[in-house]
């Protein structure tokens, strides 16, 4: 797509409450969104600047469907980002958060402590 467009982080949030899925199998963790519009899932991609974009294999007939999907390290980054803005997938955000950040925080001290950040939130 190539343009200087860019998304706000709480409109991908609100998307990705609607449109998409985290799911995890033998400890890896993913993110995955679909739909018809190829531009904005492109614009997603471009905005949070990790995962992939291909076509998504849908049945005969129906309108041709586009995916970003991401995994691991980049999952958690993007969970991070989207943690302040999520209401429908807050539980599953917050269960990648918590399966990668005791690994993060024992390389790196300059971390967001989510209990500190869940606090702030409730107030």
């Amino acid at each position: 797509m190539n343009n200087n467009y860019k998304l706000d982080i709480s409109y991908i949030a609100g998307l990705f409450d609607v449109k998409g899925t985290i799911s995890h199998r033998k400890k890896v963790w993913k993110m995955e969104m679909s739909m018809a519009d190829r531009n904005v899932i492109e614009l997603v991609h471009e905005t949070l600047m990790v995962g992939t974009v291909k076509p998504k294999k849908v049945p005969t007939g129906m309108k041709p469907q586009w995916r970003w999907r991401c995994t691991f390290r980049d999952c958690l980054h993007v969970c991070k980002k989207l943690w302040p803005f999520a209401i429908v997938k807050l539980h599953k955000i917050e269960q990648v958060i918590d399966h990668y950040e005791p690994d993060i925080q024992a390389l790196d001290d300059n971390v967001v402590d989510l209990a500190a950040e869940r606090e702030l939130r409730d107030v």
